[in-house]
């Protein structure tokens, strides 16, 4: 009888330890379940606040004040987040290279030229303002005072340099080829009836060779604006009623389509960021490039 008792009991624990650890493994399940489950949602909501965030690389003012504005009026769920760059060359590799969504720094001939030497896929997307571009002296007062052999400051880059030499084609100081737009250099000048020499500077440098006293300095009002000159100051200014040259929105051939891109274009044509336009417009700095309401 005792044995039997014995026997019971034994059977007894065996279940409930067989029981206990068949909870257990639920429990277990269960939190992993549970885990696993937070985990995807945490993943998600990374990947959809990486989705809404548009990177935007640009180069300095009155650009980057563009786009801290566009950031302001960009509407819900999309941010801006706005990486300055130091030179005309990073703005284009990051966009390239998937670092950043879109970039404004550029016109659109310039963003061609980076295509055609990266073998690149960047896009034109919203031509935003157009710099009002000029020849400027430390000598001269006006066209007619311009000498012979006067030494004649340039853009190294080869879409501005062509800008700088169409500019003075327009006011018919030199004469180019007919053949040539966009691409014409030096070497397309056929007429150069004031012997000019011309001299290649870095756009970014192009102000202190007017302050080293070069007889002409291409410029943009952005970068002479920082010794107190406006476009009020050049000796002549750029005809170019196309819009060319403007300062453009650009993104990638991958992303151009995306509604967050849209929601980008949408934002730099707002009406805060025209309003600041109109206002730079009044001061001789630029010139809107789309409508209020587009």
């Amino acid at each position: 009888m005792f044995k039997r008792n014995l026997l019971f009991v034994l059977l007894g624990v065996i279940v409930f330890l067989m029981t206990a650890c068949g909870n257990g493994e639920e429990e277990n399940t269960e939190e992993t379940s549970e885990s696993a489950e937070t985990e995807e949602n945490s993943t998600e909501e990374a990947v959809d606040e990486e989705d809404t965030e548009l990177v935007v690389a640009s180069q300095t003012i009155p650009m980057t004040d563009v786009v801290e504005l566009a950031a302001e009026a960009i509407e819900e769920p999309y941010t801006v987040e706005m990486v300055e760059v130091a030179d005309n060359i990073q703005y284009n590799e990051a966009l390239l290279n998937e670092e950043v969504d879109a970039n404004f720094a550029q016109h659109e001939p310039f963003m061609e030229m980076f295509n055609a030497e990266r073998d690149g896929n960047l896009v034109a997307i919203q031509p935003i303002y157009n710099a009002i571009v000029g020849f400027y002296s430390p000598v001269y007062d006006s066209i007619e005072d311009i000498e012979d052999g006067a030494e004649v400051a340039i853009p190294s880059d080869a879409t501005n340099e062509a800008r700088a030499l169409m500019i003075l084609e327009q006011h018919g100081l030199i004469t180019l080829a007919d053949d040539v737009t966009y691409d014409a250099t030096v070497d397309d000048i056929e007429e150069n009836p004031h012997d000019f020499t011309f001299t290649h500077v870095d756009l970014l440098n192009l102000t202190s060779s007017y302050e080293d006293g070069i007889e002409l300095v291409f410029n943009y009002p952005t970068y002479i604006d920082s010794i107190g000159l406006t476009s009020e100051d050049a000796v002549f200014l750029e005809e170019d009623e196309d819009n060319t040259f403007a300062i453009t929105l650009v993104a990638r051939e991958d992303n151009q389509d995306s509604e967050a891109i849209q929601a980008l274009q949408e934002a730099f044509t707002s009406d805060e960021v025209y309003e600041f336009l109109s206002e730079l417009e009044e001061e001789g700095h630029l010139e809107p490039a789309f409508e209020q309401g587009e």
